[in-house]
This record gives structure tokens, C-alpha cells and sequence, in this order.
């Protein structure tokens, strides 16, 4: 089947609109435009050049999706926005595409952005993330699998959020949440790990055994970061799950969130 455009809508002739798709009233869409097949797009949304929109998405209304970057060293350049299959951003999400960093800001697929939301250039956003309402998320971020962050929260540029981790609203992300943690307080403390997230996942006792372990390591000893790695190595199950939370924490560049006191 076609795609079903109002009349109302402005699509550019030079925009590839894959079968099924339904564009709402007052909605703009540019040339360098790729949608996949059964993507809705609702009434005053603008998809603007670069944008790469996957297969099933849902855009609602008024949302602003693949503009120039907020950058001021951006001059044009032609980059892409990309959003993976199945994803639904809500009403007046702003999604900006990437600059000549990386030339693309990457949201993967199975993710809800609520209303509100802003994602910067050159972030990349895993699978079945979900930002809750009026996050804001700055440029060179990566939020990994399976994230949820609450509401009104502010992420800052170059930070990274590991798989799985579960932010409370509010809250300000100024460094990098290990994996599984759920955080949250001011300034951001790892309050423990998401244990109702990593059950509800399917993740098995002894993961969640391990990586309880390995969380009191880094956060219960006293130890500097590079000696707590070292003892999680020594001392805990080298589990997939317990690989990841040490590769992660020794890739972190901006230093790690505050343990419970």
C-alpha cells in the first residue's frame, strides 16, 4: 500500500516513503528523507533533511526531528539522524543530527522517548531505552540497552549510562552510571542494583548474584576504582553481565557516580 499523506502535508517528491506510511496534517517533510514501511507520522511534525526513520515508528504531533545540530561549529555539513524500528517519540520530542564528529545521532529501536525530550547531536541511544518525560539529553552521550531514565532529567555531554540502569526523575547525570545501577539523590548516587529491572529481564540468580557482588566491590570497600576492577576480576564470576559492568566503568572517561554512603 502507498503512503496515506493529508493534504495538508508538505512532502518533499524527493523524500522516500516506504509503503503504509500515514503523514498527519500540517507535517513537513524534506528532501533527504528516508521512512520505512507502517510509520506513522502525526499532524505539525517537521522531519527535517538526514533523517533515516526506521520501520513502525510512531512521531507524534509537533515533534521536530533531524534539525541542525545546537553546535556552533556545525556549518551545514550534511549529516544523518537514525531511528531504529518501532520506536515512539511523543509530542514536541526535538532530536537533532549529528556533526562532523561523528556525522549522525543514533536512537535505536523499541524505544519510547515521552514528551518533550531532547536528544543532541552525536548521542547514540541503545535499544528499548526509555527517557521519560522533559529529559534532556546533551551532545556525545551514549545510553546503553534497556535504560530508563526518569523524567526532567538532564544528561551531560560526553556522559555515559550503561544497559539497564534505572534514574529516578529529577536528577542530574553529570558522570557515567555504571550498568544495572539504580541511581539517585543530588549530586547522583548508585543506590544499589535494579534489582526489580534485572528480574523482570529474565536475568538469572546467579548474574544478579554476581554482579551484587561485584557493585559491593566498587562501592563498599574503599577502594580507588582501578583496584575494585581488579578485585571483581580476582574474586567474582566472569559472567557476561560482570564483563560488561567492568569493561564499561574501565571505559569511562568522565569518572563514575558516587556510591551509597
Amino acid at each position: 500500500m502507498s503512503a496515506r499523506i493529508h493534504k495538508f502535508a508538505e512532502v518533499s517528491p524527493k523524500a522516500e516513503l516506504g509503503n503504509n506510511v500515514e503523514v498527519g496534517p500540517f507535517t513537513v517533510i524534506e528532501e533527504d528523507v528516508v521512512i520505512g514501511d507502517d510509520t506513522v507520522i502525526g499532524s505539525s511534525a517537521l522531519v527535517a533533511d538526514g533523517a533515516r526513520i526506521g520501520k513502525g515508528v510512531k512521531i507524534h504531533h509537533g515533534a521536530v526531528v533531524s534539525t541542525a545540530p545546537q553546535d556552533l561549529k556545525y556549518k551545514g555539513e550534511k549529516t544523518t539522524l537514525i531511528v531504529g524500528d518501532n520506536t515512539v517519540v511523543r509530542e514536541f520530542c526535538s532530536l537533532n543530527r549529528g556533526t562532523t564528529h561523528s556525522n549522525q545521532t543514533v536512537i535505536g529501536s523499541d524505544c519510547l522517548l515521552m514528551a518533550y525530550v531532547h536528544v543532541a547531536h552525536d548521542t547514540v541511544v541503545g535499544n528499548k531505552v526509555i527517557l521519560a518525560n522533559g529529559v534532556q539529553v546533551a551532545g556525545h552521550v551514549e545510553i546503553h540497552d534497556q535504560a530508563i531514565i526518569g523524567g526532567m532529567t538532564p544528561i551531560h555531554q560526553f556522559t555515559k549510562v550503561g544497559a539497564h540502569v534505572m534514574v529516578g526523575g529529577g536528577f542530574r547525570i553529570t558522570k557515567d552510571v555504571p550498568p544495572y545501577v539504580l541511581a539517585g539523590r543530588e549530586p547522583l548516587t548508585a543506590e544499589g542494583l535494579n534489582l526489580i529491572g534485572l528480574r523482570r529481564r529474565g536475568f538469572s540468580r546467579e548474574s544478579i548474584e554476581a554482579l551484587d557482588k561485584a557493585f559491593m566491590i566498587l562501592y563498599r570497600r574503599g577502594l580507588n576504582v582501578s583496584d575494585a576492577l581488579k578485585a571483581i576480576e580476582a574474586e567474582v564470576t566472569q559472567l557476561p553481565e560482570v564483563a560488561y559492568f567492568v569493561e564499561f566503568i574501565r571505559k569511562c572517561d568522565r569518572g563514575i557516580i558516587r556510591g551509597p554512603k
